[in-house]
């Protein structure tokens, strides 16, 4: 299976990287199979790069795969964001992108209720993200090539 990954940097040997802020699944490698995605986040603050994997799923890691957007999915995101660990290898899933992340915010200030967050997120475009959260996990990408994208201006 191919996989991107859009950097400001062509990204041949991926690595964990703590960040500041807490994201979706937690810190990671993200990696998402929509080009189109890849192509948003490269070009979030000027060019950049498409980076393509294959990569190769491995029965011994611990995934953790979200198919929907459902409760479970919301409740992981909003724990990961509140800096709770997790022990999966591998996590997938579709992505909280800047509308959906301002309702999952609303949703844990406790500003808008479960349901209102449904209301609001049913309607977004499908979005696809998999993150490598562990070492063993970044073994089973095998980088391809980078293309270069620039930002629409």
């Amino acid at each position: 299976m191919e996989l991107y990954h859009g950097s400001s940097q062509i990204v041949q040997n991926p690595e964990i990287r703590i960040a500041k802020f807490n994201k979706d699944f937690y810190f990671g490698f993200y990696c998402t199979a929509l080009y189109h995605q890849a192509v948003r986040w490269a070009t979030r603050f000027g060019d950049g790069y498409v980076n393509s994997y294959d990569f190769t799923p491995n029965p011994n890691l611990k995934v953790l795969r979200f198919e929907t957007m459902t409760d479970e999915w919301l409740d992981f995101i909003a724990a990961c964001r509140n800096g709770s660990k997790h022990d999966y290898d591998i996590v997938e899933g579709p992505m909280a992108d800047d509308t959906i992340f301002n309702y999952v915010q609303g949703f844990l200030d406790g500003k808008i209720s479960r349901e209102a967050f449904w209301d609001l997120a049913r309607f977004k475009n499908p979005t696809h993200q998999i993150c490598f959260n562990t070492p063993e996990a970044l073994l089973t990408l095998r980088f391809n090539k980078a293309i270069e994208v620039y930002e629409e201006k």
